[in-house]
């Protein structure tokens, strides 16, 4: 200390680090654990597995439902009688701008690089996927004319 009471040559450690001794570094590789923080700031908490069990159902059930809006028909009929087309477009954009939103939300889950999180969204993705989209529980033969709400997400 010199003269005025002041430390020379340290600074303050910020007001956030001193009074949050749980708080963690955000991981930039895979790892495996109940302590992550997914989505938002501290969630699902430090040593709480049910709450990071319901973070990694939240995740499985968000990819599902990505899937179903990936391939679903409720809007055909409505769009195959042409009186509203305005409001079946309108719909059809809707639709689309929620699944493109959840997918996002998905992909920032896995990007906490916890396993867990991946593999329970791997997992969301491929049976919502086998039920919805595959050939496994639809009687339909190519070229019916029927087809999904939205567009295909394509890679390329």
């Amino acid at each position: 200390m010199d003269g005025g009471g002041h430390m020379s040559g340290m600074a303050a450690p910020p007001s956030n680090m001193t009074h949050n001794h749980h708080h963690m570094m955000m991981h930039m590789t895979f790892f495996w654990g109940k302590n992550a923080e997914i989505l938002f700031d501290g969630w699902p908490g430090h040593d709480h597995l049910g709450m990071y069990i319901l973070a990694l159902a939240l995740v499985f059930f968000l990819a599902l439902f990505v899937e179903w809006l990936s391939n679903c028909n409720v809007l055909r009929d409505a769009a195959s009688s042409h009186h509203r087309s305005t409001a079946v477009g309108l719909l059809q954009t809707l639709m689309y701008a929620v699944r493109i939103g959840l997918a996002y939300i998905v992909m920032l889950a896995v990007m906490s690089f916890n396993a867990g999180v991946f593999l329970v969204a791997i997992a969301g993705h491929s049976i919502g996927f086998f039920f919805f989209g595959s050939r496994a529980f639809h009687k339909t033969t190519p070229g019916d004319g029927k087809s999904t709400d939205l567009p295909a997400m394509n890679c390329c």
